[in-house]
């Protein structure tokens, strides 16, 4: 069984630095990144609206910028509340290959 984890289908930002995702088998819920804020590279975020100003990319990826970008796979882990072990179990298939 491929246990490659479903691709981002859509994404919306919320208040108080949360987004609400969708993935392409249905799974949905909010992501807070609230603790994100101010931190390294995420002191863009200490105005909200550059939080709420992001792209979903050709990879599926939340980009806010050049320097910000967070790669979806983890936040569909939290939402089935599982962890990587528990959801690939030794099966998972890369989705590009070299």
């Amino acid at each position: 069984m491929n246990k490659i984890i479903p691709y981002l289908k859509t994404a919306k930002a919320l208040s108080g630095y949360r987004l609400w995702v969708e993935f392409d088998d249905g799974v949905d819920g909010v992501i807070d990144l609230h603790e994100w804020k101010g931190k390294g590279v995420f002191e863009a975020w200490n105005d909200e609206r550059n939080f709420q100003s992001f792209k979903i990319t050709d990879h599926k990826k939340i980009e806010w910028s050049e320097d910000i970008d967070m790669d979806p796979d983890a936040f569909y882990l939290q939402l089935i509340n599982k962890t990587f072990q528990e959801y690939a179990d030794n099966q998972q298939f890369l989705r590009y290959s070299h």
